[in-house]
Formats: structure tokens, C-alpha cells, sequence
């Protein structure tokens, strides 16, 4: 039988689970002062995972936690401690879906995929616009109901095209921008701005083989490993910090065709798989590296 006050009872209330993402100079006490300030918050440390870069000299953790207290108070108890080690750090839902804008040209492999995934596999982001700089996949958007936008990119409207991409960002509340084969060169302005937040597939196992017909250049070369990348778009055209990587294995009777065939299917792989990472915060920036906790 409950009474009218046993909601009011200290650890009655339902906790809500969180996910902190964190980096910050290496040195004793991090992982024991993140813990202890969890526990004295309500937190349940459900999952942790660490790793200390001897290189960089930086300590990255990821902590999912289950914790009764209200989220200012522990925002407050973050602000402290990011002082005291010097963090930068980040405290989210889990599983809160991420507000995605997906860019595309033509190819629609990697569209369809994200937005299948989406519907069928949990993919835990919310895509709120598809911007192309052609038409041909405004059928796509359209099937799975998500607003297409035409943006036409020429040389003489490249500031602007941009302009208006900023624009649908700040109009959708989209936190990821995934070039799924959008097959145009951001600015180094909108790179800046955009830091961190975009993710693109070339459609190569970088550094071999950037810029264009990637698999034209590895069926010329012989290869007998095709692959693509998934990584954080920077100024550096195909040089930004590599999140995930997949490649098939192919012999001397493929022809360039058959490579493109196999390849868009390690593309849709690679870049799925770094969108549910990047959404689930287990990426983090390390320089020009990535820390990526599984």
C-alpha cells in the first residue's frame, strides 16, 4: 500500500540514464573523482570505458550511468570537476537521437541505407532534411517522408549554397551533418564552423587513393583490398580524423564496375556504423586521431 509521501522519499525516483564523454590532461585521480561524484549524485555506473594516450598526454573516458539527480545539479558537479582537471566533457540521454541533416549528389546507396537504418535498426538518429545539390534523390526523401532541399552548387554560389546549408542546420535544430556522397568540397569557413560535426565516406581506404574515381586508381594499382572511410570532415580535402574503416578483399578479374559494386557496400557499413558512434558519443577527438570506445 503507498501513501501520499512515498513519492517524496529520497531514491524513489525513477533515474534517468546519462552518457558522459570526457578528455583532459593525463593524471591520477580522474577516473576515482568522476566515479565519486557520480555516487554522490544518485549514479549507477552501468558501463565505462577508459584510455590514457601516452602520446597526446590525454585521458578520454566514456561513463553510462543511471542517476536520480536532477540534470543542473549534475551539470553543476561537471562544471566543477572540469575545472579542477581541466575537461572538456559532454553529458547526454543515452539513446536520445541525434537531429541529422544528411547531404547527398547522386548516389543513393548511402541514403537509403541511413535512412533504413533509421526505421529498422534503432540508428539512433533522427534525420529532419536530406539537401542535395541535384534533384535525383528527392523521390527517396520523399518515400520515407523526410523534407528534401535543393541546393544547387556553382562555382559563383558555393558562399552561398553554404550559406543556406548553415541555415537549415539552425532552422532543424541538427546537431550531424553525414555527407553521404556528396560529392562537393566544403569550404574551410564552413569546416571551422561545422568542427567535430560532420561526417563524410570516401570511398577509398584512406590515405590511399583520395579525391576522385578512387576505384578507377585502385583497379589501376592492383589492389587486392578495396575498403572505404568514414571520418570528420576538416580544410585537409580526405585527411580529417578517420572514425571507422571496412574493406572486402578482391582479386585480378574484378573489373572497375565489379569495385564499385563491392565498394558501396563497404561504404554504407563504414559510415553507418560511424554515425551510431558519433550519435552515441563513443567518438572522441584526439588531435588529428580519434579515440573510438566500442
Amino acid at each position: 500500500m503507498t501513501t501520499p509521501d512515498d513519492d517524496a522519499r529520497p531514491g524513489t525516483e525513477d533515474p534517468t540514464h546519462w552518457v558522459l564523454s570526457l578528455s583532459c590532461p593525463d593524471r591520477p585521480g580522474i577516473v576515482a573523482a568522476v566515479a565519486g561524484m557520480l555516487a554522490a549524485h544518485g549514479g549507477n555506473i552501468e558501463e565505462s570505458q577508459q584510455f590514457g594516450d601516452p602520446l597526446s598526454g590525454l585521458f578520454f573516458m566514456r561513463v553510462q550511468v543511471a542517476a536520480t539527480a536532477p540534470e543542473a545539479d549534475l551539470r553543476a558537479a561537471l562544471g566543477e570537476l572540469g575545472e579542477r582537471f581541466g575537461m572538456t566533457w559532454e553529458l547526454d540521454v543515452a539513446g536520445r537521437r541525434m537531429r541529422t541533416v544528411v547531404m547527398v549528389s547522386t548516389a543513393a546507396h548511402c541514403l537509403h541505407d541511413l535512412l533504413f537504418r533509421q526505421q529498422s535498426e534503432a540508428l539512433p538518429v533522427d534525420i529532419v532534411a536530406v539537401v542535395s545539390n541535384h534533384t535525383a534523390l528527392a523521390d527517396v526523401a520523399a518515400f520515407y517522408g523526410i523534407p528534401f532541399h535543393h541546393v544547387p552548387v556553382t562555382r559563383d554560389t558555393k558562399q552561398q549554397a553554404e550559406a543556406r546549408l548553415l541555415e537549415l542546420v539552425e532552422e532543424t535544430g541538427a546537431e550531424l551533418v553525414v555527407l553521404a556522397r556528396y560529392m562537393q568540397i566544403l569550404s574551410d569557413e564552413l569546416c571551422r564552423t561545422l568542427t567535430g560535426r560532420v561526417i563524410n565516406i570516401h570511398h577509398s581506404f584512406l590515405p590511399s587513393f583520395k579525391g576522385a574515381r578512387p576505384y578507377a586508381q585502385a583497379h589501376d594499382r592492383g589492389v587486392k583490398l578495396i575498403g572505404a572511410t568514414a571520418h570528420y570532415v576538416t580544410g585537409d580535402l580526405d585527411e580529417g580524423p578517420i572514425i571507422e574503416q571496412d574493406v572486402e578483399r578482391v582479386d585480378h578479374s574484378k573489373r572497375v564496375e565489379d569495385l564499385v559494386a563491392l565498394g558501396q557496400d563497404v561504404e554504407r557499413r563504414a559510415l553507418a556504423r560511424a554515425v551510431r558512434w558519433h550519435a552515441e558519443h563513443r567518438v572522441l577527438l584526439d588531435g588529428h586521431r580519434t579515440i573510438v570506445f566500442r
